[in-house]
Parts: C-alpha cells; structure tokens; sequence
C-alpha cells in the first residue's frame, strides 16, 4: 500500500480557495466588530461566525473531492498523515502567537490573566500543541475556551473529529445512506437554531455539554453535506463566479440580526437555512466558476494561500484589541477605528509571514520525511 506522499494531490478549485480566504478576512472582521457592539442588534457582520460553518461544508466538499476514490492506494494512517501534514502546523504557530501575546490581554474583560503563573500557561499551550481540549475548570482567561490560546482551536478540534468520522466509516456510506444522514442532520441543526435561548447558532468553544451540543450541531450537517455535493453535482461552467459568490457569502455574514428579543428563533432559522440552502449554491457555483484572467487568478490564490494561516492566528491580536476595547470603552470611536483597523493589518502581516517562513517550510519537511 503507497504511503501519503506517493499520491499524487488533485488540482485545487482555485474559486473555492477564494472563497475560503474571503471567509477567513470576514472572520477577522467580524471579531474586530464585537469589540466595539455592545449586543448582537448592533453587531456589524452580525453573521459571521458562520464562516466556520462555510468552513466544514467547503472542507466536506474538499475531502470528497481528494479522497473519495482513492482509497484502493490510501491507507487510513495515510490519509490521517496527510491531514496533520495540512493542518497541524498552524495549530501550533496559532498556540505559539496565543501565548506570545497572552499576557497583553489583561484587562477588566480578562482579571484573571495577571493572575497565571508562566507555567500554567505554558502547559496549556503545550496541550494546545496537540488540540486537546482542556475543561473548564482549566480556563486562563475567563471565557471557558476549550483553547485558551487560540480560541478558534474550537473548530480545528471539530474538523479532526469529521475527518477521523469520514476516514473509519462515513467514506463507506452509499449516496442514498449519506442523504438519509444529511437530512437528519439538517433536521437536528434546524430544531436547535430555532430553540435555542440565544437565537443564534454562536458556540462550540467549550468542552461541556451544551457547548459540545453546538459544536456537533454547527459540524455534522455542514461536513457531510460537502461530502454528499462532491459525490452528486458534476459542476458547470460559470462565468464571474468568484464575484457572485464572494457577494453572496458576504451578504449572508453581513444581514442585520433578524427579529427581537422576543423573535429570537426568527434568526436562528436564518442562520439555519443559510447553511442548509445557500452555502451549498455557493460552494457549487464556485467549484463551477471559470478563472479568466491571470490577475483573477492571483487574487484566488493569494487569500486560499493565506485563508487558514489568518484563521489560526488572528485570534491572538483580536484578545489584545478586545481587551483595549473594554478597558477603553469611552474611546472615541475615530480611535477605535485606527486600532482596529492596526489589528486587522497586523493579523493579515503576521498570517503571511506565517505562512511563508513556518507553514510552507514545514510541510515541506514533513512531506520529505514522511516519504
């Protein structure tokens, strides 16, 4: 049986690459936003966490598209190889930056952090190293995280346990198998998103039973939706799909929070839908879309090169702005804007070079070592 490297990658969907980068800068956008709402009625890109759901669908999709049929030459040690090979070395770059810049977030937000011994933090990022969870009883900051470091480490945990689900059993389910599973998780993610207290589909950070509720909600839909598209649409061939799909995913983030206080299920339902209907058009119209032009190219190359780099790190600069934000709430909002806008630049810097003089280079590494 071939090992990892012996197989050869498929071309990438260069528009879904996009489209990928155009999630991870909305995320970054998003959280720079919350620092400065004061509830989710007044919140700018008030949607967008679902990029993480955007995230599993394309991710299912990706994974089907790869591997599928490949498995005749792929061990399932391989496939996992290939995965940490992919994702692994941003994870511990994310928890590296998270503990580089813990200490800068104490805050009125955050007391507790002058309060943690070096050790203690350093432990947490050595287990952040491996995405283990920690429990809440082992929070450094005070927000429950999972990942204390590098909160989005939430989604990374989740996206391992789709991909160990698709690897040891989901992969051998038939077309018609894998529909009856989509719908009923479909089902699950609608019943939730309309009942839930908070109205929105926010959550999956903490290692508890309601957290890890969402985090499952928020995943199994999305993933093995992506998987069942990459077994059953042939895609087409569609002109100036990159813009089409970038303004409608930005739409779906961008939309004001619907109903009030007392309509909460109003938003969950739209939050629901978005997932279940339109990210899967989006996702199809870019595996469809036509790349016309070098500069088209560049551009889709450039954010899907950069997407998870700025995913897994951002975090770390958006605790610093955030805990600022609190301590300063009465900044004029000129001020915030400068610091906010320094952050995003800095997320956006710091994800480059990561990419460039961490994650390439690694991967290269361990591509020639593991072969």
């Amino acid at each position: 049986m071939p090992d990892a490297n012996s197989i050869q990658s498929k071309p990438h969907y260069p528009i879904l690459d996009g489209l990928r980068g155009v999630a991870a800068i909305a995320v970054v956008l998003f959280h720079i936003c919350e620092a400065n709402s004061t509830s989710p009625y007044d919140q700018l890109i008030n949607h967008g966490y679902l990029a993480v759901d955007f995230f599993f669908l394309l991710s299912g999709f990706v994974i089907g598209y790869a591997y599928d049929d490949r498995w005749g030459k792929l061990t399932i040690g391989g496939f996992f190889k290939r995965r940490l090979q992919r994702l692994q070395p941003m994870v511990i770059m994310g928890m590296l930056i998270g503990a580089a810049c813990f200490y800068f977030g104490d805050s009125h937000m955050w007391p507790l952090i002058h309060t943690v011994p070096v050790w203690k933090m350093l432990l947490i990022m050595l287990i952040g190293f491996t995405l283990i969870p920690v429990p809440v009883s082992w929070d450094i900051r005070g927000w429950q995280e999972m990942h204390p470091l590098d909160g989005p480490g939430w989604s990374l945990f989740f996206e391992y346990v789709a991909n160990i689900l698709y690897a040891i059993g989901m992969r051998k389910l038939s077309k018609t198998a894998l529909t009856v599973f989509v719908l009923i998780a479909a089902a699950v993610l609608i019943q939730y998103s309309v009942t839930c207290k908070l109205g929105d589909l926010a959550g999956g950070w903490s290692l508890n039973e309601e957290q890890l509720r969402i985090g499952f909600t928020r995943l199994l839909y999305p993933f093995f939706a992506g998987l069942l598209l990459s077994r059953m649409v042939k895609p087409g061939h569609i002109n100036n799909a990159f813009l089409l799909c970038s303004v409608l995913l930005l739409v779906v983030f961008c939309v004001p929070r619907i109903g009030g206080p007392q309509h909460d299920w109003q938003n969950g339902l739209y939050e629901s839908l978005s997932i279940i209907f339109v990210f899967p058009l989006i996702v199809y119209l870019g595996a469809s879309g036509i790349i016309k032009g070098v500069k088209e190219n560049k551009i889709c190359r450039f954010l899907g090169d950069i997407s998870y780099p700025i995913y897994m790190t951002h975090y770390a600069f958006i605790y610093i702005y955030t805990g600022w934000a609190s301590d300063n709430n009465h900044a004029p909002m000129e001020l915030r804007l400068i610091y906010g806008a320094i952050t995003f630049a800095v997320s956006i810097i710091f994800a480059y070079l990561s990419l460039k003089y961490f994650d390439e280079p690694v991967r290269a590494w361990l591509r020639k070592r593991w072969k």
